[in-house]
Parts: structure tokens; C-alpha cells; sequence
């Protein structure tokens, strides 16, 4: 049985997107110990007739790049048919098969012009792209990620239904980042691990001191935080609305960039609701420093029930106290944050944080999110894959 693999990650999520992703964290984590290809998502017509009406266009170069010594990033030249209008059946199946063939012979080029041997490949919820790769590339392990219920948004409902099942139980094996998606994945596969979440926290030091940034510092205390996107679909505004209406003296902070439905909504006209934009990712530390209390106000719905919430680390690994929906992903968090079922629950376990009656300590929150790296999610899928190995080997 090898020990030692070449890895092929394939994701829904460019290798240059701004925001990041796990799969180019797990890609530049496991390049650190072995060779890694990272292909980038393939534009299909839609996107680029889409991108030409526009009149914007990816910056991007078809061909192989390499990043690192032991990381290249292959970006596809194929386009793909657009099919996802497609009635789910045969035919959607025939030109699916295409599609994944175009990609396949591209990548399987990429493999043979490096040298790969013993290929472990990974795919990051590219359920449609991705499933026939399987049979077309052939690799010693097809591992299958799962980290968002992506069924419960309509594009990938419509033919994913069906798909994303059937993938998952003829992948060597499937792992997730929360134990809500691992346990879905494990209906359809027996060999289902949960491998957690990565974090790359090192700009989150509770050690350092920030000055006080000026918008924030025109705020009065106790000031409740929450940053990121602010999204309807993702976070309760009847609960926001209510703690806010309710606690007049607690000023609500929420940093990050609004949809229309946070746009127009009443918390906007409430004194003791601050909403201070976008923040660059080196900012954030020096607001969360100076807030009191940090939120996760989550919308529990098909979309965020089995998310992995990576705020929470962030928030964790600078110390300060937490309160947040409880969720199955969230129980890992029990023993540190302050979970709530209901809106009043959750003011109560505001009104224990601001009273410093906590579960852990702050040295305790730190250590704790900072056992969440890549480096310990990575190697626990490593692991998964040398005991799937092993078992093949025996059988």
C-alpha cells in the first residue's frame, strides 16, 4: 500500500477567487508534504455570453501555473456546455458524460505532464463536473468533500437531488467539515468521516493590542458584534430586530457588506444599531478586540443548518465571549460559547456575557479555536485516506 500520494483537487471555487476557500487551504496545507494540482472551474458559454453582455472577463490564462515548488493550478481552456436548464434524466446525463470528458482529458494531460503517481483525488462539492471523473481519470482514491448542504439552494437542487447521492456512495470515501453534513453523507456512504473545519487564524491574536478604530470608538459601551456578510438568507433580522428593541442600553455593531433585504430593513431606523460597511480582513482583528460581546444571530434553514461556522474561531481565537443559535454544527462548541434556541434565550445568555459569567475562560476560547487548523483537519482526512487504503489493499 502506497504511503505517499499526488493530489488532485478539483473545486466550485477558483484558485484566485478573493475571498479564499477550503479547498485551496487543504490545497496549500497538503503541499507542504506532497505534490498538489489544483484545477480551477472551467467557464461554461452561459458564463462567458454572460460575461461578453457585461462586458467583463476573467483575468485568468488557460494552462498549467505553478505556484509553489510542489502546487500548480491548472486553469481549464475547454468551455462547457450550459445544461442545468436541462429535464434531469438521460439527456441531461449524455451531455453531463461530455462535459466531464472535455475536463477529464485536460486534467488527465496536467497529471501525465507532472509525473503524478498514485493519485488521491479530492472534489470539493462539484457535484455535476466532477462525477464521472471517477471513472474517466481512474485515481488510486476518489475522496468526495462535503461542506455546504448546497441541495437546498435551486441550481443545485434541480439535478443534484439525484447526483450529489449517487456520487457520494460510489466515492471511496466521503469526509465533511461538520458532523450535521458528515452524518447526511453517511446515509449514502458507510465510510463517511468527519474531518472538521480549518482556520487560518494567525491574524486573530488575543495577545495583541489594536488602538480603537474611529467609527468604532464614537459608539458607547457595551457594544454586541457580528461581522461579515449580512445576509437574510443567513442571519435571523427578527432576532436582531429584537435584542436590539429590546436591550435599548446594548449597542448592536454589524460589520460587513448588506443585502438589499438588511438595506431596507427596520434596524436601520433604531439608535442602538450601528452598521459600520466593509472591513479589509487585516481591520477586523482591532474591532473584535473592542467590542464586548461577539453574535453568530444564524437563520436556521436548509441552507445554514449544517454549515461550519468559521467566525466562531475567529472570534474564540481572540478571546472574547460568544453567543450564538444553536445548531448541530455549533455543538462542538458547547463548552465555550453560549448557545440559544429562542430570541429570548438569546438576550438572556447576552445579559450572562456582558456579565462575564462564561463558560471557559479566555485563554481556554483561544486554545480551543486554535486547535482548529488546517494542519490538524488535513491530517485527520490523510488518516481517513490511509485506512481506506489499507482496507482496499486487504480486499
Amino acid at each position: 500500500m502506497p504511503d505517499q500520494y499526488d493530489f488532485v483537487i478539483m473545486s466550485l471555487q477558483a484558485w484566485d477567487k478573493p475571498i479564499g476557500s477550503n479547498a485551496r487551504d487543504i490545497a496549500l496545507s497538503l503541499a507542504q508534504t506532497h505534490r498538489v494540482l489544483f484545477i480551477s472551474p472551467p467557464l461554461d458559454w452561459a458564463t462567458k455570453f454572460r460575461q461578453r453582455k457585461q462586458r467583463t472577463h476573467s483575468a485568468r490564462t488557460a494552462g498549467l501555473v505553478q505556484v509553489q515548488s510542489t502546487l500548480w493550478v491548472y486553469y481549464p481552456s475547454a468551455t462547457l456546455s450550459s445544461i442545468n436548464w436541462l429535464p434531469d434524466g438521460k439527456i441531461y446525463d449524455f451531455f453531463n458524460w461530455r462535459n466531464n470528458r472535455l475536463l477529464a482529458s485536460e486534467v488527465q494531460e496536467c497529471i501525465d505532464q507532472l509525473d503524478f503517481n498514485q493519485v488521491a483525488f479530492i472534489n470539493d462539492s462539484d457535484m455535476f463536473r466532477g462525477f464521472y471523473l471517477k471513472e474517466l481519470l481512474k485515481p488510486a482514491i476518489y475522496v468526495y468533500y462535503t461542506r455546504d448542504n448546497l441541495l437546498a439552494v435551486p441550481f443545485w437542487k434541480r439535478h443534484g437531488l439525484r447526483l450529489e447521492p449517487e456520487l457520494m456512495h460510489k466515492a471511496d470515501l466521503v469526509v465533511g467539515n461538520s458532523t450535521y453534513l458528515t452524518g447526511l453523507a453517511s446515509t449514502y456512504n458507510t465510510n463517511a468521516v468527519y474531518v472538521g473545519q480549518g482556520c487560518e487564524l494567525s491574524q486573530f491574536d488575543a495577545n495583541v493590542l489594536h488602538p480603537l478604530p474611529d467609527d468604532l470608538a464614537a459608539i458607547p459601551s457595551p457594544r454586541i458584534g457580528y461581522t461579515g456578510a449580512l445576509t437574510s438568507l443567513r442571519l435571523d433580522l427578527a432576532l436582531l430586530e429584537k435584542v436590539a428593541r429590546s436591550c435599548p442600553y446594548w449597542q448592536l455593531v454589524l460589520i460587513g457588506p448588506e443585502d438589499e433585504a438588511f438595506r431596507t430593513s427596520p434596524l436601520h431606523d433604531l439608535s442602538n444599531v450601528y452598521f459600520l460597511g466593509l472591513k479589509s480582513p487585516a481591520e477586523l482583528p482591532a474591532y473584535l478586540h473592542h467590542l464586548d460581546v461577539l453574535i453568530n444571530p444564524q437563520l436556521i434553514n436548509d441552507v445554514t443548518i449544517g454549515n461550519y461556522p468559521r467566525k466562531i474561531d475567529e472570534y474564540l481565537a481572540m478571546g472574547k465571549p460568544v453567543v450564538a443559535v444553536r445548531t448541530d454544527a455549533m455543538g462542538i462548541f458547547k463548552e465555550h460559547v453560549l448557545l440559544a434556541s429562542t430570541a429570548d434565550e438569546f438576550i438572556d445568555q447576552l445579559g450572562r456575557a456582558l456579565l462575564k459569567n462564561n463558560l471557559s475562560t479566555s485563554a481556554e476560547r483561544v486554545a480551543f479555536a486554535k486547535g482548529h487548523s488546517w494542519e490538524n483537519s488535513v491530517a485527520l482526512m490523510l488518516s481517513a485516506i490511509q485506512e481506506t487504503m489499507a482496507i482496499t489493499y486487504q480486499d
